[in-house]
């Protein structure tokens, strides 16, 4: 455990570095601590600091810089977020990727780093199907999500249709399983397939195929704004080994999406610090998340993606701020 004075040079420490970027000394960090310590006293406690794994020095400079771990303890108990007077935010109640979108470049305006935004869960639920005949089995399948999200898709069939076919087809999905996620009408259409006729069977059952896949595709998974932020950030400007690193990530989305994914079984905001875990999968980066809700259920997350020398206390306010504008944004779009 450590004791109060180090615990306050540690934070004194990891505050002085994350303005100023530069590894703190111990006549620096005996002014922003306002103890009136020995030179020597603060250099055994950064000895002691260091031995713990809280802080590290860096071979080019006499200072010191904080860890991963060491911005761990200091998020986790040293932290106090100053409520900061942020300009009149709002997102409008629209399209659900209209809403992500904007959200996403919130975040990235506010905080000047990565704003990313797991797009809401969704099953491949239908309010109205219709087909339209192209020519010879060939026909566009049109797909009306509840929110009113609208697909296409060009299916080629063994059969050829007529249009009052493809209507009676229509009249019968909607009619029966409107509402219903198109898993649910793919397993009750083969258990009904004996009513219906064979060829209008075959037909509505490579509809709802594309259809499962259209509303599965029709939502990028995560959106992200703001990437070229990260050049105009120091620790990241100076190394591109660990720029390629982050593009690297937001490219391949898989880990951002698992992270996400753990924040969303959260409660409120948290915090993922770069080296900790595999999940954020080097040290130069860290996490701010939140989840968002519709209509009380959470349904997707958002974050900021910056330097682990980030203003956690202010992205912790961005992030939360934007959570709820999203969650009221996506609960009255109806």
């Amino acid at each position: 455990m450590l004791d109060d004075r180090s615990k306050l040079l540690l934070k004194a420490l990891v505050e002085r570095y994350i303005a100023d970027g530069q590894p703190v000394g111990s006549r620096t960090l005996s002014r922003a601590s306002g103890l009136e310590l020995s030179p020597a006293t603060i250099r055994n406690v950064m000895a002691d600091l260091e031995d713990l794994g809280l802080i590290a020095s860096p071979h080019t400079s006499a200072g010191r810089v904080p860890t991963a771990k060491g911005y761990r303890l200091f998020v986790d108990t040293m932290l106090t977020v100053q409520q900061e007077q942020l300009p009149a935010l709002q997102i409008k109640p629209e399209q659900p990727q209209k809403v992500i979108a904007n959200a996403a470049h919130l975040l990235s305006s506010l905080s000047q780093f990565v704003g990313v935004v797991m797009a809401p869960r969704r099953t491949s639920v239908f309010r109205h199907i219709e087909f339209l005949r192209l020519s010879e089995r060939r026909l566009l399948v049109i797909i009306v999500s509840p929110d009113g999200d609208v697909q296409n898709r060009v299916l080629f069939t063994e059969s050829d249709y007529t249009q009052s076919q493809l209507v009676e087809a229509a009249n019968f999905l909607n009619a029966h399983y409107a509402g219903l996620a198109m898993e649910q009408v793919r397993e009750r259409l083969r258990l009904e397939v004996d009513k219906l006729r064979g060829e209008i069977a075959a037909l509505m059952q490579a509809a709802v195929n594309a259809g499962s896949q259209a509303l599965s595709e029709s939502q990028e998974e995560v959106v992200f704004s703001g990437e070229r932020n990260l050049l105009a950030v120091s620790d990241f400007s100076g190394d591109m080994g660990h720029l390629r690193r982050a593009f690297d990530l937001f490219e391949q989305k898989t880990q951002i999406l698992r992270l996400l994914d753990i924040s969303s079984r959260a409660e409120g905001v948290r915090i993922f610090i770069g080296g900790e875990s595999q999940v954020v999968p080097f040290e130069e980066l860290s996490v701010v998340s939140a989840p968002y809700e519709v209509d009380g259920q959470v349904v997707g997350t958002l974050g900021v993606i910056g330097p682990t020398r980030m203003p956690y206390d202010r992205m912790i306010q961005i992030v939360d701020i934007t959570s709820k504008l999203v969650s009221n944004a996506l609960s009255h779009h109806k």
